[in-house]
């Protein structure tokens, strides 16, 4: 069986978080600390609030993994490294593609795993910016699925 998506409460900003954070530090070694501490106060405050958030739950209730939404862009997808490779990811992707009918996702250039996972779901790259959306000098790819 599946797991389950559902939407994230006010109560589970900080797993979100520690989520990211994980994910970030497994994924994003091209980010020095400081990148990593600037960004962290920025998704509670600011990247949260400005999408459609989706989550699924691990046995014991916590959360394994999120994905943010917002006119038909995946804004955020972030696993649990504990639990990269088991279809996290795909699953909230999937879902997001289906119900939501997102079609295009950023990735950071310096993230070939994340780079490899979207294209292997059927995105193609269409185009490049070479500073990130903060001004920052990561260049993004970016994605769109037909």
């Amino acid at each position: 069986m599946p797991p389950q998506i559902e939407t994230p409460g006010i109560a589970d900003l900080l797993r979100l978080l520690e989520v990211w954070e994980a994910a970030v530090r497994a994924t994003h070694d091209f980010l020095e600390e400081h990148d990593i501490q600037l960004l962290k106060p920025l998704l509670i405050e600011q990247y949260f609030p400005q999408v459609q958030l989706s989550c699924i739950r691990g046995e014991d209730g916590k959360i394994t993994g999120f994905l943010g939404y917002a006119e038909g862009k995946v804004e955020m997808l972030f696993v649990d490294p504990l639990e990269h490779g088991t279809g996290i990811g795909r699953t909230l992707l999937n879902d997001a593609v289906v119900r939501l009918g997102a079609t295009q996702v950023d990735v950071n250039e310096q993230n070939p795993k994340a780079l490899g996972f979207y294209l292997s779901q059927g995105f193609v790259v269409e185009g490049r910016s070479p500073l990130d959306g903060g001004g920052r000098p990561f260049p993004i790819l970016h994605l769109r699925r037909g």
